[in-house]
């Protein structure tokens, strides 16, 4: 009555086990049914995940996982790349086709009305022949595209693109360079062939850059 439980009562439900492990013993009680509940959902959700993610349409692929990764990680490195519109700096991000990926999309968003989708020329010049109008370098490319040419006809986008992207999307344009795509024809001037990328640093210099 004195809601006190009997010892016997007691021992029915907190049951030794005999096992003695450093002294200590364990009772041999049910595992709670919200454990249960909890190991079950589990299981279920277990199940329902592997499906989803590997047959169901809406989900990634491991593909489209990476991409996004990568696309992520380089827009948190475009900040810190500083870059300045000159030769050796678009030669040597021609070489880079995670970055010029990135002046390609500029190129599809800004240029392809007059030079077309791959830079074969429709109102604008052939990008894709060895014959320029307003280029007579590589570093030119960056110029044009930030301050325009042929009295507006090509617009000036230094104040609508990043410095880095108008880097990048003159390593781009130049890349297209020698692919002579079918389009427009031929117009200015053939000019000489860009000069090769500078050589990337050897391990020992790069040791020895403070760090």
């Amino acid at each position: 009555m004195n809601g006190i439980p009997s010892e016997s009562a007691r021992n029915d439900v907190d049951v030794l086990l005999e096992h003695n492990y450093d002294g200590i013993q364990e009772y041999d009680n049910p595992t709670p049914g919200w454990w249960w509940w909890i190991f079950i959902a589990t299981f279920v959700f277990s199940v329902v995940y592997f499906i989803f993610f590997q047959f169901s349409p809406v989900s990634w692929t491991i593909h489209e996982s990476y991409d996004v990764a990568t696309a992520e990680l380089l827009r948190r490195q475009f900040g810190d790349l500083r870059l300045e519109p000159d030769e050796a700096t678009i030669l040597r991000y021609m070489n880079e086709p995670e970055w010029l990926l990135v002046g390609r999309s500029v190129f599809q968003g800004k240029c392809t009305q007059c030079h077309g989708r791959n830079g074969e020329g429709l109102v604008g010049p052939n990008m894709t022949d060895d014959h320029y109008k307003n280029v007579k370098k590589v570093s030119d490319i960056a110029q044009v595209i930030a301050n325009g040419a042929a009295n507006g006809a090509m617009p000036a986008h230094k104040n609508q693109l990043h410095p880095n992207e108008i880097v990048l999307t003159a390593s781009y344009i130049a890349s297209l360079r020698g692919m002579n795509l079918p389009g427009r024809a031929p117009e200015g001037e053939i000019i000489p062939p860009w000069p090769a990328p500078p050589a990337p640093p050897r391990n020992d210099q790069a040791t020895d850059e403070p760090r």
